[in-house]
């Protein structure tokens, strides 16, 4: 009969030893007071529980550089690039014709951008604009010492998939921190676009909650989430890029308005467009790492130039005479929205910036016009305008032959 209590361990080590060390790996790790009261409160959960499985396989998107042709779905999307202000790109064409090709390989190009150290956001800019009391206490104590609030890396591409659920989107309650008996919000794609570009492919396609928390959070700049007694309310301002077949189906109002860029993507007509582009596509399908290798110095220098024009952006002037002719333009294609100047303009300062100028010119705006402001006249709005007018000019008619006017210049003041 087998004594239990010298039974050996499979691990050949002594059980003291061994429950030393899961006892060890057990531990909650914190390396400050604040982040032990962060896990305890459940703002931050313990690193244990916060790995995951993260897949390796790398990514090399096809280079900018070598697109061919299509100068014009690569002139908004460099635009929005450079301009935040412009309200993002919506490419709108049959499939196969590189839309999706073409946002992936803005990846290489994105800019360097200021991102908060601080789990809130505090941001050195909420002291100049606010003073010490907008920002938490940890970041006034770093700020008073000198220590920075923010750190600068690489802006994301983001990537929406088609079949997001509304949870995905904005957040909700994190299921693993439910296991320990703790009521924590997790993170929705829309906080984690914040700064970065927020691609939607076949945006036509998506659920009517889920554009419309896009919607809101692209104007406001934040949005909040309530789950039960908990809220969390999280910074969303991000460039919006889109794609979509027409063929699939149409798009709100509501949404196209958003975009301030509009690109009508076709097929390479051009047979020698076409024979270079699918020589580059077979090139990069077969070597991918050799063919990025061949644009890699002039997509650094490229990306390089984007950070510095990034900069200029607010010191580029608009004449009267450019914001008068601008302004005229959208009036005669009787266009309502207020969007369509402030994208107007906005990619004309991004153009000029490009140009290595320092003001709009006239040209300017002839180049960027198309972009900024096809597909933004509604017939919808156009039949229903000339309905109503219709019916005043019906009931200004009935009131003059009722009821005179007794005041012939107007009313009475």
């Amino acid at each position: 009969m087998s004594n239990p209590e010298k039974t050996p361990h499979v691990s050949g080590e002594p059980s003291s030893d061994r429950d030393l060390q899961n006892v060890e790996s057990a531990k909650t790790k914190v390396g400050s007071l604040k982040e032990l009261i962060d896990v305890v409160t459940g703002r931050l959960p313990p690193e244990n529980q916060i790995e995951e499985e993260y897949g390796s396989a790398e990514f090399l998107p096809f280079p900018f550089l070598g697109l061919v042709g299509q100068t014009e779905m690569k002139l908004a999307l460099l635009l929005a690039l450079v301009n935040p202000a412009i309200g993002g790109v919506l490419l709108i064409g049959p499939r196969g014709t590189g839309k999706t090709t073409a946002i992936r390989s803005l990846l290489d190009l994105l800019p360097q951008i200021e991102r908060s150290n601080c789990f809130y956001g505090c941001m050195p800019e909420d002291i100049e604009i606010g003073g010490i009391d907008a920002v938490c206490p940890d970041c006034a104590r770093k700020y008073a010492e000198g220590e920075p609030l923010t750190h600068t890396e690489k802006a994301h591409l983001v990537e929406l998939p088609l079949n997001s659920r509304l949870e995905d989107v904005i957040g909700g309650l994190d299921e693993r921190a439910a296991l320990n008996n703790q009521i924590r919000i997790k993170r929705g794609l829309l906080a984690q676009a914040n700064q970065n570009i927020l691609y939607i492919d076949e945006v036509n396609l998506l659920s009517g909650e889920v554009i419309d928390a896009i919607l809101d959070a692209s104007a406001m700049g934040y949005y909040s989430v309530r789950r039960g007694p908990v809220s969390a309310t999280y910074q969303a301002r991000f460039t919006l890029i889109g794609s979509m077949n027409p063929e699939e189906g149409n798009l709100r109002p509501q949404i196209m308005d958003r975009f301030g860029l509009r690109v009508l993507v076709q097929g390479l007509v051009n047979p020698e467009e076409r024979i270079a582009a699918y020589q580059a596509a077979q090139a990069y399908t077969s070597n991918p790492r050799k063919f990025v290798q061949q644009y890699a110095d002039e997509t650094q220098r490229m990306c390089t130039e984007i950070q510095e024009v990034r900069k200029q952006i607010w010191n580029i002037q608009l004449s009267d005479d450019v914001l008068r002719a601008g302004i005229r333009l959208i009036q005669h294609l009787k266009i309502e929205s207020l969007r369509a100047e402030i994208t107007l303009f906005e990619a004309a300062r991004a153009y000029a910036a490009i140009d290595g100028r320092m003001a709009v010119k006239l040209a300017d705006l002839r180049i960027v016009a198309p972009l900024a402001l096809r597909l933004r006249r509604s017939e919808f709005m156009e039949k229903y305008e000339a309905d109503q007018a219709q019916k005043e000019e019906t009931l200004n008619k009935a009131l003059d032959e009722i009821i005179p006017n007794e005041f012939p210049g107007g009313s009475p003041g």
